[in-house]
């Protein structure tokens, strides 16, 4: 979560964002499972000059940015030049403390590790900027953290309007989340979980949930409707799904997700297969879902008739006007809608709180750092 908001943000405020390996390949494996394929190798990096180094967090992920002796002496040279560096999570205690990048500098990070801290340096607030570092707790405060690397990089304004593309800013102004029809979704089961991707799809909201789910320990698969594996996110994140679409034909899921994406949605709707599976998910009283603009791709199959939903505002003129409601998530019986961006990991929780109950919701949104309230 936290690599992928970082680079979704930046990217949209119009960084040059470069993704780099510190691994001997481009594709790794982060830790909720999802495969990113990096944009380059760290050594490609040791000779640039960027306005900013940010690391996400992660175990072991941080212990390996540690032991990479090129990203140490970049991170250095950055500090040594004031130039802005930031971590997230495990990072700040993990990588930069043994790289001694935090001496008299306020710091935070995700809470297992604020111990490791000196304590009076250590501060437990969601961000701390201190001159050129910049530090978070954890994947729930990511887009904080992303948000504040914005504005330091390109002054309030733009950061004013990420927060607003991002719908963070009307955020507070809604319910959480809303439910109507209510019904059961406990399984006696692991949960399956499948989530169709396309070239376009929105990166955030796909691995966002797929994280938040996989740390439950829900059995999610990624599918491409593509002809190949890898696919190309909306910010350009490369991601690499578990299966074709193809190979799902014949399994049942409990739920199936859609993540946004404008050019993405275009290319989910036109899948026969996936709309075939919709069709069998529905008329089977299974649950299904979708996130910020691809409630119109139900819309279109016919699948959102006298059902309660939320999307994008971008999409709301597509939808039937009397059913729209005014909330971050909303649930109808077994259809779940998401208005997307910032509000996905609300999303996740919500699913996880339908499948297990509000203790495990809780409980993974505790490791996330991120607020949870049952209702």
């Amino acid at each position: 979560m936290e690599a992928v908001i970082m680079v979704n943000v930046l990217r949209q405020a119009g960084a040059d964002v470069v993704v780099a390996s510190v691994e001997p390949e481009l594709e790794v494996r982060l830790s909720g499972g999802t495969i990113l394929v990096a944009d380059t190798s760290i050594s490609e990096c040791s000779d640039q000059i960027f306005d900013l180094v940010a690391l996400p967090g992660g175990m072991p992920g941080s212990v390996r940015l540690r032991d990479c002796k090129t990203l140490e002496e970049i991170t250095k040279k950055q500090a040594e030049e004031k130039r802005l560096y930031g971590a997230i999570c495990a990072a700040p205690a993990v990588t930069l403390l043994p790289w001694g990048l935090l001496k008299r500098k306020k710091t935070t990070c995700h809470p297992a590790f604020l111990h490791k801290l000196p304590t009076f340096r250590a501060v437990k607030t969601n961000l701390q900027v201190s001159e050129e570092l910049t530090t978070s707790r954890g994947p729930g405060t990511c887009f904080q953290f992303s948000v504040s690397l914005v504005e330091q990089l390109f002054g309030e304004s733009t950061s004013m309007e990420i927060e607003k593309f991002l719908l963070m800013d009307t955020a507070d102004e809604l319910s959480r989340k809303k439910e109507f029809n209510e019904v059961e979704w406990a399984v006696d089961h692991t949960p399956r979980v499948l989530i169709p991707v396309a070239n376009g799809s929105e990166d955030i909201e796909v691995v966002t949930v797929v994280d938040i789910l996989r740390r439950a320990k829900v059995d999610v698969t990624v599918a491409s409707v593509e002809k190949t594996l890898p696919v190309l996110g909306s910010q350009g994140v490369k991601m690499v799904a578990d299966t074709l679409i193809k190979n799902t034909a014949e399994s049942i899921y409990d739920l199936i997700i859609l993540p946004g994406g404008d050019s993405g949605i275009e290319r989910l709707q036109k899948s026969r297969i996936l709309k075939k599976l919709l069709k069998e998910q529905v008329s089977s009283g299974r649950k299904y879902g979708a996130i910020s603009s691809s409630p119109s791709v139900l819309q279109k199959h016919g699948l959102l008739q006298n059902k309660k939903v939320t999307a994008h505002p971008s999409v709301l003129s597509k939808l039937e006007s009397n059913n729209i409601v005014s909330s971050q998530v909303v649930i109808d019986g077994q259809l779940i809608t998401c208005r997307g961006f910032s509000s996905a990991p609300e999303f996740a929780l919500t699913i996880i709180a339908k499948f297990f109950g509000h203790g495990r919701a809780k409980s993974v949104a505790a490791g996330l750092v991120f607020e949870y309230r049952a209702s």
